[in-house]
């Protein structure tokens, strides 16, 4: 019996993206992510690691190339169909966390269905159960964004970028103005939550301590040797 090899959750083959104005250019000959597989991508201001994140997106479309998600050709999407694609796909996490203040806990993590057009009552119970496994009970749920600690507020994000069980999580230096341990306590409930909705995590920061938390790196000054064991 043959077996149908495994489509990868997020693939690039040759990518290639440029600024016209300055001649800055970014190529990465291949990356390839299997699905719950969890990259940390490391490189300093200025290294191209947002406007990798904007292609992953479909926010910004390769000069040359491709872009796979699960089997589809985002580089060959409509702006329309990539906007559809990423809320139902692709989830989040922000350094900023782009919470809404004044709506409620729950509201804001239920804004990411509304935008995925997923059906309602299945998303709402998600949403609680994921408040609830993030350590957010129903207690906290009615009460706005702006009320709920950094900490609080960074698990409100996670269960939003999660919430339609996406392939792909990106996550862009969300623990930049964090200390230690609220720092390891945020990365350790990120990639628990994640595993368990099999999601595949694209993690970006300067912060080379992070490193630990993943099996698999992408440098930034060296794109060539693409993804390498840690």
């Amino acid at each position: 019996m043959t077996t149908k090899p495994k489509i990868p959750a997020i693939e690039l083959k040759d990518l290639t993206f440029w600024y016209r104005a300055d001649g800055w250019q970014l190529h990465i000959p291949a990356l390839s992510l299997a699905s719950g597989q969890h990259l940390f991508v490391r490189g300093a201001s200025g290294s191209g690691k947002t406007t990798l994140l904007n292609l992953l997106c479909g926010i910004t479309v390769p000069n040359a190339g491709e872009i796979w998600l699960n089997g589809q050709a985002l580089h060959q999407l409509s702006a329309a169909k990539r906007d559809k694609l990423r809320a139902a796909d692709i989830g989040v996490v922000f350094q900023q966390l782009n919470l809404i203040p004044y709506l409620s806990v729950l509201d804001n993590v239920l804004l990411r269905a509304a935008f995925a057009k997923a059906p309602a009552a299945v998303m709402q119970q998600r949403a609680q159960d994921l408040l609830t496994a993030l350590g957010l009970p129903a207690s906290y749920w009615a009460q706005p964004a702006s009320q709920l600690s950094v900490g609080q507020q960074q698990r409100v994000a996670i269960a939003r970028a999660l919430l339609t069980q996406p392939t792909l999580l990106i996550a862009d230096e969300p623990t930049s103005a964090l200390d230690a341990d609220n720092r390891d306590a945020f990365m350790q409930v990120l990639l628990a939550e994640a595993d368990k909705s099999g999601t595949t995590v694209i993690f970006v920061s300067h912060d080379q301590q992070l490193q630990r938390y993943f099996h698999y790196q992408l440098a930034m000054t060296d794109l060539a040797k693409g993804v390498v064991a840690c």
